[in-house]
């Protein structure tokens, strides 16, 4: 695609890393084939090829957004498929991020807007608000049908029907393994502290189990994922910042082999660290933590899992947006699952996106909803007796609309190696507690 950009333009790096993406693009619209708004809208604009022409106008003539361009935009999943379709390598992320920060500084939304994106933004990366703001919306949710907002009645569904205990391994401290091959930090997350603890229980234990010394490093919070893709680049890069500073404290510090991320989205956003401080005064200790992040599946195949007995057990496998497409992980987590001894299955279309992308369930709830049908009914098609998934959005999104249990592959794979059966499959499993070696 030609540009024409102004060389004072390219003096900004974002829009410099615009340019390069946009020259990549050749106009094939074979991304438009996998792309989920323009499946479910029939729009050319809501494709990946009408966002891009929409973006370089605005860019390229430092237009002031509009409400057409900003509605297209924002409709964008962000889900990545068509980077994995692209066959000319055009990095799209860093394309529609710098186009959201450029609509954020510069276009004033409508009061409802902002005040919905405002409070999301205060909330949910914030563990202990978000489960304040959870225990409201379980009261107000037999109210939802007074509220006039499609948007306000998607969150007050969005609340799970048990809000889980507050467990304390997600504090700063250290879980020793038996037999130490490696040394490991976990990212603990944000919304997934307040909507799932499991999680992380379960992988603490599989980690130590196989052999991998846990480190929950003080000071690491929120990856960013949430207001990044708002376009509120100060607030998303100080969570991120504070996350390198605090893994950088651990490097410095006994080493690190890995940074482990059990939800997909961070990882997604935790790898590309490396890029959104390429110009920061510590950009080399932002790419040494980008290259450190390894989702949790990448880690475990680097360990010695045992080989599991049949059990018998078919899983329907939902391959997030953020692991296939976002880091082109495709086939770990089945791998996994199989030597595990389980019947892993795939629905039809399973490059589509279910919907949930961050807070787009909650901000275009009648997009997302059709999508998490179409998901929900190709898994429910397997007949499985669980689903299966990397990413905690993804997990709810889905768990909203089947009555399948659905389970993060991690808790699989710690109940096969001996922990407790998942509590989404067996709601009264003890769980057992731990041991840490607080600093």
């Amino acid at each position: 695609m030609q540009t024409n950009f102004t060389p004072e333009q390219l003096t900004n790096p974002g829009t410099a890393r615009a340019n390069e993406v946009l020259r990549a693009c050749v106009h094939c619209g074979f991304c438009t084939a996998t792309c989920p708004t323009y499946q479910v809208l029939g729009d050319e604009l809501d494709s990946p090829r009408g966002r891009i022409y929409l973006m370089k106008d605005m860019l390229e003539n430092e237009r002031e957004p509009d409400a057409k361009t900003v509605k297209h935009i924002d409709r964008c999943l962000s889900c990545l498929a068509c980077m994995s379709t692209c066959p000319s390598g055009v990095h799209y992320m860093h394309l529609v991020d710098h186009a959201r920060a450029y609509i954020e500084e510069r276009y004033q939304r409508p009061f409802m807007d902002r005040a919905l994106r405002w409070t999301l933004a205060q909330i949910l990366p914030y563990p202990n608000r978000f489960r304040l703001a959870l225990l409201a919306a379980k009261i107000g949710r037999p109210f939802k049908g007074l509220m006039p907002d499609p948007r306000l009645r998607a969150m007050l569904d969005m609340a799970p029907k048990q809000i889980p205990p507050v467990s304390a391994n997600d504090e700063p401290q250290v879980f020793e393994a038996p037999a130490k091959k490696m040394r490991v930090a976990l990212m603990t997350g944000c919304a997934q502290k307040a909507l799932n603890t499991d999680i992380n229980d379960a992988t603490i234990r599989l980690l130590t189990r196989l052999g991998a010394e846990v480190v929950v490093a003080e000071g690491a919070g929120c990856c960013g994922a949430l207001t990044h893709h708002m376009g509120k680049e100060d607030q998303s890069h100080a969570s991120a910042a504070a996350n390198i500073k605090a893994w950088q404290k651990e490097i410095n510090n006994g080493g690190l082999d890995a940074i482990v991320i059990n939800t997909s989205g961070c990882g997604t956003t935790v790898k590309d660290y490396g890029h959104m401080f390429r110009n920061d005064p510590f950009a080399e200790e932002a790419a040494e933590v980008s290259k450190l992040a390894m989702d949790i599946s990448e880690v475990l195949m680097k360990l010695d899992l045992p080989e599991g007995e049949s059990k018998n057990m078919k899983v329907a496998y939902h391959a997030a947006c953020s692991l296939q497409h976002g880091q082109q992980i495709k086939t770990h987590p089945k791998t996994l699952l199989k030597k595990s001894g389980f019947t892993v299955l795939e629905p039809a279309d399973p490059h589509l996106c279910c919907g949930s992308a961050g807070t787009y369930n909650l901000m275009q709830p009648e997009i997302s909803g059709q999508l998490k049908e179409r998901k929900v009914q190709t898994l429910e098609a397997l007949t499985p007796d669980v689903i299966s998934a990397g990413n905690i959005g993804c997990m709810m999104q889905i768990g909203s609309g089947t009555d399948t249990p659905i389970v993060h592959t991690v808790e699989l794979l710690d109940w096969a190696t001996g922990g407790p059966k998942p509590r989404a499959m067996d709601p009264d499993t003890t769980r057992p507690g731990f041991i840490p070696i607080l600093r």
